[in-house]
């Protein structure tokens, strides 16, 4: 869910000099660069200007929020509270405060730094929609929707408000209310990109697929090249699917939310990690083991997996992902890369491989499965889930679904894993709950046979 970050400075609170002139200029700059994800020069530019005037209050607070961009959790934090010793009174700054502790899973802290900002500025938008996320997260919906009608109610195009209303409803399965938030947040802002998306999705719910599709080929004959659509497209419409999602739709998905993406997951009661953790943990005792997190993410499955590694390795395809999985400190090395061709240059490197929730990007199995049985070494084991597709009606034992994740039978993974030479253990298990009702999936535990 979009949290609204707020970018405005203190220019002119210390106009007596030449020089304070130049350090808001320098700060006015380094916040453009960082609002165009140029991370980097933002980054020196806000070194260079804390190196001159440690105390500048815009240049810790947004050097702050920076770290937050990049993972960096601990610095985020704080930055921004010494950025508010340095100037309390900035109600945008505990807004912003509110996203950070939001993202740390600090709720309650989170709570009481959007309701600050409101104190200050009761006509604060921002403060008032990161109010809201906060709360349906801790799951206090209907004081969530209050808060996102109220910063509709003081700035009535909020596009953030707005889809985050619209997801709200959606999950309590009011689709047509959250259909008319997406349209809103298209009327406001035609090219916004995860507003087409959801809107799309909410005329699946309602069986309007014609429709959904409809949007995706606008948004094509737009942008020919953009991976979102041409994915999706294929989702809805059932043509031209494709045996995966493309490296730039992974990319581009997962670079786009993976500063949310833990307290998102935590609201979908997320699963996954502690199922494949549980399921390694039942089948090894060593702790001496070479693992390998394929689609490691920002790491979630970390923590949980690394008890077990002498030498723990992280790949993903996502940069930003990445950043936040290298903040946990947990990982020997994390690797930018597409998951099969890493595996494929990888034989016998690995003792276990875990992935929760990758292959839900795949839809044939044999090429990831068959790279994954060769980057094992003799009685290693793959941990990974899948989402279920039940019915006898799927030929091909996999199938694309509308929302652009693809679904697996059992009996095609028995089939995939006992053709790689491995042999299977699959649990049926709830992966997260999503629009209200639990995700079926499939956990499973494929061992490798012993060296003869």
């Amino acid at each position: 869910m979009p949290a609204s970050i707020s970018s405005t400075t203190s220019s002119g609170t210390r106009k007596g000099s030449d020089r304070a002139v130049s350090l808001d200029e320098a700060i006015a700059i380094a916040i453009q660069l960082q609002q165009r994800d140029q991370w980097v020069a933002a980054g020196e530019m806000y070194r260079s200007i804390l190196a001159a005037a440690p105390d500048h209050p815009d240049a810790v607070h947004y050097s702050g929020v920076l770290a937050h961009q990049e993972g960096r959790s601990d610095q985020a934090l704080a930055l921004i509270k010494r950025s508010l010793e340095l100037a309390p009174d900035r109600a945008d700054w505990h807004s912003n405060l509110g996203i950070v502790l939001r993202d740390r899973l600090e709720l309650d802290e989170a709570v009481a730094a959007c309701q600050r900002a409101i104190t200050l500025d009761p006509n604060h938008a921002n403060a008032h929609n990161n109010l809201g996320v906060v709360l349906r997260a801790q799951g206090r919906l209907g004081e969530a929707e209050a808060a996102y009608r109220t910063a509709i109610q003081v700035s009535p195009e909020h596009s953030d408000a707005y889809t985050n209303l619209g997801i709200l409803l959606n999950a309590q399965k009011r689709t047509s209310e959250a259909a008319v938030c997406f349209f809103k947040v298209i009327t406001f802002r035609p090219k916004h990109p995860e507003a087409r998306r959801l809107l799309a999705l909410a005329h699946c719910a309602l069986g309007k697929v014609d429709e959904a599709v409809a949007i995706f080929e606008e948004w094509l004959q737009e942008e020919p090249d953009h991976p979102i659509p041409r994915h999706m497209l294929a989702a809805c419409s059932g043509r031209e699917v494709p045996p995966r999602a493309s490296d730039a739709y992974i990319e581009m998905t997962f670079d786009s939310f993976a500063g949310s993406f833990d307290a998102k997951l935590a609201k979908l009661m997320y699963r996954a990690p502690d199922l494949v953790a549980t399921m390694l943990s039942e089948a090894v005792a060593s702790k001496r083991l070479d693992v390998l997190d394929a689609g490691c993410g920002t790491g979630l499955c970390g923590p949980l997996i690394a008890p077990y590694a002498r030498r723990l390795v992280g790949v993903d395809l996502s940069a930003r992902m990445l950043a936040q999985a290298k903040a946990r400190t947990v990982y020997d090395d994390l690797v930018k890369g597409e998951l099969t061709a890493y595996l494929r240059d990888s034989p016998g490197a690995f003792d276990v491989i875990v992935s929760a929730d990758t292959l839900v990007y795949f839809g044939p199995l044999q090429e990831v499965v068959a790279v994954a049985a060769n980057a094992l070494r003799p009685g290693g084991r793959f941990v990974f889930t899948v989402e279920e597709l039940s019915g006898t009606d799927v030929d091909a034992g996999y199938a694309i679904r509308t929302h652009g994740r693809y679904g697996h039978t059992r009996q095609y993974l028995e089939l995939v894993l006992t053709d790689a030479k491995l042999r299977p253990e699959i649990v049926p298990a709830e992966l997260r709950f999503e629009a209200g009702e639990p995700v079926a999936g499939l956990v499973v535990r494929a061992t490798k046979a012993d060296a003869p």
